[in-house]
Order: structure tokens, then C-alpha cells, then sequence
């Protein structure tokens, strides 16, 4: 396309700082016995304890995903002679509630042979905040053009391509590991957990017309 005229190009970029959405922690639940029919009831019973605390969990769970389910057998080192059975299986939980995480996560640690591993900190995928950083970079952009065409005199007349530029946004996470085991007493210590703040970016790049600079 012929344009007429000086042109100025520029990238607009945006960053902010956000408070997280979601929060998404690991649970698994592990067996292992000499007998495969037994380890298998073990992780069966296992797996169901943690769904029933998580069915009793209320709103805070927004979501929860089976993901990752092994059996495996322990052999010898000389051989292929099976002397245990090994079982795990990981549910990944969903949770919009911070003020409920830590207890939901250490009362599932507690369990017998329970690991949680988490939480990793989000935004949803539509949340407003990119929306925000978008805008703020087609602001920036423009700010940019602007500022370059007073300098020589001269004022933004029309815009002539505008392209996303930034990059993908990364989760930040904060990541803790409780073994679980059937912890004595009256039940779990309380803790608490600090959201850690996620970072949304967004960049453009622009053309702008101006109009004839004054170079005199």
C-alpha cells in the first residue's frame, strides 16, 4: 500500500503486575505392597479419601483433573522376578478461594501416603488483565509516535498498521511439597499462603503518518 508522507514507526509495550485468579496444587495418592491385588486396593482407598475431602471442600474447588494414574512392578536387579508393586495416582485441583488453600491442602497432606505439591499461581485465560495491557500498549505506541512527531515539529495524522508483538505471558508459581503420613494430635497446623502477584505483558508495533516535520 502507497503512503503519502513521512512515516514513523514505533513498538508500544506494557507491564503490570496483577493479583493471581487461580490457584492449581497436585495431589497423589501412592501404594506399594508385595501383592498387586492389595496395592491396588490401597490406592483405590486412598484415591477415595482424598475425593472425599475434596467433595467436602465445598466452592473453594473449582475444578479437579485426574491426570496421571501408574502401576508398576519393583523387580530384582537380576532378574525379571516382581517382589512389589508400586501405585500412584495424581488428581490436580482447581481453587478460586485463597482463604481456604492452605487448610484444603495440608488436610489432604495429612492423609497416609498423600503428597501435595503446589500451588501454582494464574489468570484465567480471559481475564481482563490482558485486555488491560493491550490497551495500555496501544496507548504506550501511540504516546511514543506522538512524542517522536513533536520532536520534529510535526503531529500524528493517521495510523497505518498496528501488530501484536508481545510475548506469552508466563504463570509465576510458588511451589511447597507435604508428604502426608497421619499426622498426630488435632489435626493439621494452620497455614497461611502469600498469592503471588502474576505478570502481564503485551507489545505492539505501529506506523503512524505524520505530517511534514519542520527541519528548518
Amino acid at each position: 500500500m502507497a503512503v503519502d508522507g513521512p512515516v514513523v514507526q514505533v513498538r508500544g509495550e506494557a507491564y503490570r503486575e496483577v493479583p493471581p485468579e487461580l490457584a492449581r496444587f497436585a495431589v497423589t495418592a501412592t501404594a506399594r505392597d508385595r501383592d498387586r491385588e492389595a496395592t491396588l486396593t490401597r490406592l483405590a482407598e486412598r484415591a477415595a479419601a482424598v475425593r472425599v475431602l475434596l467433595d467436602g471442600s465445598g466452592p473453594a474447588v473449582a475444578r479437579r483433573e485426574t491426570g496421571d494414574l501408574r502401576v508398576r512392578p519393583e523387580t530384582r536387579r537380576s532378574g525379571e522376578r516382581v517382589v512389589a508393586w508400586h501405585g500412584s495416582v495424581t488428581t490436580t485441583v482447581t481453587v478460586t478461594d485463597f482463604t481456604a488453600l492452605g487448610e484444603l491442602m495440608l488436610r489432604l497432606a495429612d492423609q497416609d501416603q498423600v503428597e501435595v505439591a503446589g500451588p501454582w499461581w494464574e489468570l484465567r485465560p480471559d481475564s481482563p488483565a490482558h485486555r488491560a495491557a493491550r490497551h495500555a500498549a496501544i496507548s504506550d505506541a501511540l504516546l511514543r509516535a506522538r512524542e517522536y512527531a513533536e520532536a520534529l515539529g510535526a503531529r500524528v495524522t493517521s495510523l497505518i498498521e498496528l501488530a501484536d508483538a508481545g510475548p506469552a505471558d508466563r504463570p509465576m508459581f510458588a511451589r511447597a511439597a507435604f508428604g502426608g503420613g497421619g499426622g498426630a494430635g488435632g489435626g493439621p497446623p494452620e497455614l497461611e499462603l502469600d498469592p503471588q502477584p502474576q505478570t502481564v505483558q503485551a507489545a505492539v508495533q505501529a506506523r503512524f503518518t505524520i505530517s511534514d516535520p519542520v527541519l528548518g
